[in-house]
C-alpha cells in the first residue's frame, strides 16, 4: 500500500501544536526591553592622582624584575606604584646625585 503524504498543514500538526506555536511566538505581548541598571555613582577618590610619568625603557625592565622577585618571595600585591612609594619613602634628597 502506498503511504500518502499530508498536504494540509491540519494534517501535519494537531490543532494543539499549531496553537501552542501561534500563542508563544505570534501573538504574545511585546515585553519593553530591560535596561541594564545604571551604576551609582561613587565618590571620586582624593587620597590619590593618576599620573604618567616616562622612564627609560631599561628604568622600566628593572622595575618589573623587582616587583616580580618580590612577587616570589610572597608579597603578592606589590606593584610598581607600591615599589615606587617604597623608594620615595626611603630615598634622602640630600644624598641625591647631580648626575640624574
Amino acid at each position: 500500500m502506498k503511504r500518502r503524504h499530508p498536504t494540509r498543514v491540519s494534517e501535519v500538526f494537531e490543532e494543539d501544536e499549531v496553537s501552542a506555536v501561534l500563542r508563544d511566538t505570534f501573538y504574545r505581548g511585546k515585553k519593553p526591553k530591560r535596561r541594564p541598571a545604571k551604576a551609582k555613582k561613587q565618590p571620586k577618590a582624593d587620597h590619590y592622582d593618576v599620573i604618567c610619568i616616562s622612564l627609560y625603557k631599561e628604568d622600566l625592565a628593572r622595575l618589573d624584575a623587582m616587583v616580580a622577585k618580590l612577587k616570589k618571595r610572597g608579597h603578592r600585591r606589590v606593584s610598581r606604584s607600591a615599589l615606587i612609594r617604597f623608594a620615595l619613602d626611603h630615598v634622602d634628597p640630600k644624598d641625591f646625585p647631580r648626575a640624574y
